[in-house]
């Protein structure tokens, strides 16, 4: 095996710290996209997990907490659906409510976080990879 070094861009890393956050404020948004953010969420903050730069990881860290939570409220508002639909007084309510929650939770948040990635001063690194020949 070989060492290079290669370069990661400033660009690179501002995109990699913004993906999972637009991903999951778009799913919230719009929520038949939920699903399938769930599953693609799980590539792309592993893809993430690693990343040389901590800074692009402290931002998926913290978006990691806020959708993952959601979701996992998510399923127990569902397993107690029932329950909650009668507290609440009618499915749609109940609907309405998970909606508004995980709005409030993802979005001004994930909003905040993108403003502060943009503010960033975002440096190219050079970073040491074992390619094979």
């Amino acid at each position: 095996m070989k060492t290079v070094e290669k370069l990661v861009s400033a660009a690179q890393c501002r995109r990699s710290a913004q993906i999972f956050i637009i991903g999951s404020i778009i799913s919230v948004l719009v929520p038949p996209l939920l699903m399938i953010w769930i599953a693609v969420s799980i590539f792309a903050y592993a893809s993430v997990a690693h990343h040389p730069d901590m800074r692009v990881r402290e931002y998926q860290r913290w978006a990691g907490y806020r959708f993952y939570g959601v979701v996992g409220t998510l399923i127990v508002v569902l397993n107690f659906s029932g329950e909650m639909k009668e507290l609440l007084g009618g499915g749609m309510n109940l609907l309405f409510t998970v909606w508004a929650v995980s709005l409030l939770v993802v979005v001004p948040l994930g909003i905040r976080d993108l403003i502060r990635i943009s503010r960033e001063n975002w440096q190219d690194m050079m970073v040491e990879v074992q390619v094979h020949e």
